[in-house]
């Protein structure tokens, strides 16, 4: 069954450069996303309550994105990103998560980036 691609948008209060230390590096990522993260290149490990799933950094850029791709979707167009948009004019910082489910899991999705978010923003001081 196909995956819905599909976007959710937070505003946080927070620098482009310190927001990316917290989704590129597995220490930044053990913070909120995961319990633990291990990296060994682009291969990634995110432990949850003893599970271990497995991604590869796709793309990256400097205080801009990170994009990678789960290692069970590795023959598929499927990854998730994070992206960190400054608004030029008020300089607002927010991140967009692009994601992909399944059709009848989208909202749940969504609020699993919901609450990873929050945790996110408690970490910033940015609640």
């Amino acid at each position: 069954m196909p995956k819905k691609k599909y976007q959710v948008e937070f505003s946080i209060k927070s620098s482009p450069s310190l927001l990316y230390n917290y989704i590129s590096n597995p220490s930044g990522l053990s913070e909120w996303f995961a319990d633990n993260v291990n990296s060994r290149g682009e291969k990634y490990t995110f432990i949850w309550d003893g599970h271990e799933e497995s991604a590869f950094l796709m793309k990256s850029k400097q205080d801009s994105y990170v994009r990678f791709q789960w290692e069970y979707d590795e023959d598929t167009k499927y990854f998730f990103e994070l992206t960190i948009v400054e608004d030029d004019l008020t300089n607002d910082v927010s991140i967009v998560i692009t994601d992909f489910a399944e059709e009848d899991e989208v909202e749940e999705s969504k609020q699993l980036w919901e609450s990873q978010i929050e945790d996110l923003k408690k970490i910033l001081g940015s609640v």
